[in-house]
């Protein structure tokens, strides 16, 4: 079974969802959808992504977005980006996919293939 955290405005999520939604059929899986902006992360959940992407709290950001630097969090310490992604969601990078121990940010989408090259 798949999770894929997903925000159907963006595209390279929609592409990511579609390319995993191909694969999990072929494969017989499930793809379980969580829009993150509708239904945000709590530290906890953060802490156990960033584990499962085997990444810093920085590499799991939009360092690009306003809020990046609205918040000052250039520089802030990993409790404070992971604090920060928590009280605004639209900071976390999307998509997000997870098999439930492994997890792949889905930019470019092909990354998601990862998981079915095993």
């Amino acid at each position: 079974m798949f999770t894929i955290y997903h925000n159907p405005r963006c595209s390279k999520s929609r592409q990511t969802l579609a390319l995993l939604e191909e694969q999990a059929q072929q494969t017989k899986q499930e793809v379980t959808i969580i829009e993150y902006l509708k239904t945000p992360f709590d530290v906890e959940q953060i802490k156990q992504l960033l584990g499962q992407l085997n990444c810093s709290a920085l590499e799991m950001m939009r360092a690009k977005e306003a809020e990046f630097t609205e918040q000052n969090l250039k520089g802030a310490s990993e409790e404070a980006l992971i604090n920060a992604m928590a009280n605004t969601a639209k900071l976390i990078e999307r998509p997000i996919v997870t098999d439930g121990n492994k997890a792949i940010i889905g930019r470019p989408p092909e990354n998601v293939l990862t998981f079915f090259k095993r």
